[in-house]
C-alpha cells in the first residue's frame, strides 16, 4: 500500500511481547545490556500495564518453593508438575525456575504488590505453592519496572505494534516485522537475538460464551498464538501442542476456583449432592501410577467431573454456602462467628473483582449469594498454553549445570531457553514442556532466556543481513488483506458477503467449528478419533487456502486477519500432534475414543513437530522423556 511508511529500528536484543515473561526479560537484559553496552527493544501489540495474561488482575500468585522456608524443595515441585502433567514434562526446564522464582516473588514485593500476610508476618498461602495478593494492579506494577529498567539503560519500547512473522538470515532469526494497529506504519525489527513471549492462543476452539457473551474466556482472548506462528514461521522446532488445558471454572465468566478448593475447602458435588471425586474414584485405577499422586492430576479431576456430565447427572455446582458456614461455624462463639462470615463474604467477592470482575457481576445479576447458595460450574474450552496446566510451545535448550550425561544429548545445545532456531528465544507461554510456572514462574523464565540471548548476542555481536526483497514480500503479503477488501468491496451490497474475500470474523467462526467438530471440543465432550482428525485435517488444509483471501476494511481487521492466520496454524499444530500421539494420555483434556488408554511402552514420550512454512509441510517427531537423577523419578 503506498500510504504505508517503513520504520526500521536496529537493536542488539528485540523481545516480542508484553505479558510477565517480556517484562522478566525487559529487566534482566537491560541488566545484562548495561554490562556490555548492548540496546534492548520491547515491541507489544497492546499497553504493557494491561497486557498478557495477568491484565486485570489476579488474587494469587501459584508458583512460590519457598526455599528458604524449608518447607519444600525444587525436587518437590519437580515432582508435582511431572505427575500433573502424566510423565511428560522437561524437568530440566522446571527445575531451573523453580530454584529462581521465589526471588522473582520477593520483587514483586518489594515493587510494592501486597502479599498477605497472617500475625507473625508469614506469607499466606491459598495452597502449598500459591500466594494470596491483593493483586487487581499486579500487571501495572511488574510494567511499571520493566519500563523503568528499559528507560535507565537507553532501550526502547513500542507499544500497540502487532508482530506477524521473524525475519531470518539463513537459518538464523534476526528481528521481526509486524504494523501499528494506531497508523499506517509497516515496523522492521533489527536484531542480533529475538526473544518471543507473545503469549498462547485462545479462540482456537469455539467458546462456550457466543453471541452476546463472545470474548468472554478464562484466558484472554486476545492471546491469538503469535508465539506459535512465529516460532513455527521460523522452522523451530515445537514440543507439546497436542496438550491443550482445559480449565473448570465458575460457568458463563469463567470466574476462578483455585481459591474456592484450596483457600476455603469447598466441595464441587453433581446436582445429586454427591462428591463426583468420590462416586467415580473407581476410574482413577485406569490411569495409574499417574493418579496415585498427591493432588490427583488436574485432567483427571476434570476427567472425573466429565463423568458425571455425560451420565446426565448435572449441572456441577461448587458449594460455596458449605463452606462458607462451616469456616465460619469453626469459630469459638457467636459473634466472632458473625464477624468471620463477614470476612469471608468478603474475601469471596473480592477473589473475583481482583481478576475476573464479569463473574461477580453474573453472579449479582443473577442474584447468587455465595453463603446463600452453590454455584454453577464447568470445564471450559480448550486453551494453548505453556504456563499453566497446559505444555505447548517451542522446543528450548536446557540449562547446561542440571543435564546429565543421559540428558544433554537431547536437552542441551547452547543458551538456555534457545529455540533450535539460532538466535531466537522463548519463554512463558512460548517455550513448552515446563508447565506450572503461572505468572512468577513466567516472569522468571523470561529473566531466563534474557539472559541467555544477552550471552549469546555477546558472542554473536555481528550486524543481521536482512535481505531487502524479503521485507517487501513480507510488507505486500501483510498489507494484502487491505487491498483485497478495498479493490472488491464494491461488488457487493453487502461486505460480509463477496466471493472475492472472507473477513477475519467469518474465518475465525469457521475454523472454530472444525476445531470444535472434529479435534474434541465442547460439543463433542473433548472426544475425538483418528477419523475425525483426519477430516479435521482436510478441512483445514481448505481453510490454510482460503487465508490468501483475507480482506480487511481498517488496522483493527488487518490485525484481526493476521491473528485468524497464527491461530490456524496453531490448530493444525495440534490437529496433526494429537493424531500422531496414539493413546488417550491427559483424559479431562481430550480423549481419543479409538486410542482410550495410556500407553507409556510407546508414549511416554514428546510429541513434537516442525513446520514447513516454504512446502507447507508438517514433519512430527518423537523425543525422549528423560528424568534428572537426584531430581525427579516416577510417580509416587
Amino acid at each position: 500500500m503506498a500510504d504505508f511508511k517503513t520504520v526500521v529500528v536496529k537493536t542488539d536484543l528485540l523481545v516480542c511481547g508484553g505479558g510477565m515473561a517480556a517484562c522478566g526479560a525487559a529487566i534482566e537484559a537491560s541488566y545484562w545490556a548495561r554490562q556490555h553496552g548492548l540496546k534492548v527493544t520491547l515491541v507489544d501489540k497492546a499497553a504493557m500495564e494491561r497486557s498478557g495474561a495477568v491484565a486485570m488482575g489476579l488474587s494469587a500468585i501459584n508458583m512460590y518453593v519457598d526455599l528458604n522456608g524449608g518447607q519444600n524443595t525444587v525436587k518437590d515441585y519437580v515432582d508435582y508438575v511431572r505427575n500433573d502433567l502424566m510423565g511428560i514434562t522437561r524437568e530440566d526446564l522446571v527445575a531451573n525456575i523453580a530454584r529462581h522464582v521465589d526471588s522473582t516473588v520477593h520483587l514483586f514485593e518489594k515493587w510494592g504488590l501486597p502479599i498477605w500476610k497472617d500475625k507473625d508476618g508469614k506469607y499466606v498461602h491459598e495452597g502449598r505453592w500459591q500466594l494470596m495478593i491483593n493483586g487487581e494492579s499486579y500487571k501495572v506494577i511488574v510494567a511499571e519496572a520493566a519500563k523503568n529498567a528499559l528507560a535507565e539503560t537507553g532501550g526502547q519500547y513500542f507499544e500497540r505494534v502487532f508482530i506477524t512473522h521473524p525475519l531470518m538470515d539463513g537459518d538464523r532469526c534476526v528481528g521481526a516485522i509486524g504494523f501499528s494497529t494506531r497508523d499506517n506504519t509497516v515496523y522492521v525489527f533489527e536484531a542480533k537475538a529475538t526473544l518471543v513471549a507473545m503469549g498462547g492462543a485462545v479462540h482456537v476452539f469455539k467458546p462456550r460464551s457466543t453471541g452476546e457473551g463472545f470474548g468472554r474466556s478464562w484466558y484472554p482472548p486476545f492471546n491469538s498464538a503469535g508465539s506459535a506462528f512465529f516460532t513455527l514461521y521460523a522452522g523451530a522446532e515445537m514440543t507439546c501442542q497436542e496438550v491443550r488445558f482445559i480449565p473448570v471454572r465458575f460457568k458463563d465468566a469463567y470466574g476462578p476456583v483455585g481459591a474456592w478448593f484450596l483457600l476455603f475447602k469447598a466441595l464441587a458435588t453433581n446436582a445429586e449432592g454427591k462428591d463426583y471425586m468420590v462416586e467415580n474414584a473407581a476410574e482413577l485405577a485406569k490411569w495409574e501410577p499417574y493418579s496415585r499422586a498427591k493432588p490427583i492430576p488436574a485432567n483427571l479431576r476434570n476427567w472425573l467431573m466429565m463423568l458425571d456430565v455425560m451420565a446426565g447427572k448435572g449441572p456441577i455446582y461448587m458449594q460455596t454456602a458449605d463452606a462458607i458456614q462451616r469456616i465460619a461455624k469453626e469459630s469459638p462463639d457467636e459473634k466472632t462467628a458473625k464477624k468471620k462470615l463477614k470476612e469471608l463474604e468478603s474475601e469471596a467477592w473480592e477473589d473475583f473483582l481482583d481478576m475476573t470482575i464479569a463473574q461477580a457481576g453474573l453472579w449479582a445479576a443473577t442474584n447468587v449469594e455465595p453463603e446463600v447458595k452453590p454455584s454453577e460450574i464447568m470445564a471450559c474450552e480448550p486453551y494453548f498454553i505453556g504456563s499453566h496446566s497446559g505444555a505447548s510451545g517451542a522446543w528450548v535448550s536446557g540449562p547446561s549445570d542440571l543435564q546429565t550425561d543421559a540428558t544433554k544429548s537431547d536437552y542441551f545445545w547452547g543458551y538456555p531457553n534457545m529455540t533450535t532456531v539460532g538466535g531466537l528465544f522463548a519463554a512463558g507461554d512460548a517455550s513448552g514442556a515446563s508447565s506450572h510456572k503461572f505468572s512468577s514462574g513466567s516472569f522468571t523464565e523470561g529473566r531466563i532466556a534474557a539472559k541467555g540471548a544477552i550471552a549469546y548476542v555477546v558472542d554473536h555481536n555481528t550486524a543481521p543481513q536482512i535481505d531487502p526483497a524479503l521485507v517487501e514480500s513480507l510488507k505486500a503479503e501483510i498489507l494484502k488483506p487491505l487491498s483485497t477488501f478495498e479493490a472488491n468491496r464494491g461488488n457487493t451490497t453487502d461486505a460480509d458477503i463477496n466471493p472475492a474475500y472472507i473477513r477475519p470474523r467469518q474465518f475465525m467462526y469457521r475454523m472454530q467449528k472444525i476445531m470444535d467438530e472434529y479435534a474434541g471440543g465442547v460439543s463433542s465432550q473433548f472426544k475425538t478419533s483418528g477419523t475425525l482428525l483426519e477430516k479435521g485435517k482436510e478441512l483445514l488444509a481448505f481453510l490454510r487456502g482460503d487465508a490468501a483471501h483475507l480482506g480487511a476494511e481498517n488496522l483493527n481487521e488487518l490485525m484481526r486477519c493476521w491473528e485468524s492466520v497464527h491461530r490456524m496454524h496453531q490448530a493444525e499444530a495440534h490437529v496433526n500432534s494429537i493424531h500422531f500421539r496414539e493413546e488417550t494420555r491427559w483424559p479431562g483434556y481430550y480423549f481419543r475414543t479409538d486410542k482410550p488408554a495410556l500407553d507409556n511402552k510407546d508414549w511416554l514420550a514428546f510429541c513434537n513437530c516442525v513446520f514447513d512454512h516454504a512446502t507447507g509441510e508438517w514433519k512430527m517427531i518423537k523425543r525422549p522423556v528423560k528424568y534428572l537423577v537426584g531430581i525427579g523419578s516416577a510417580a509416587k
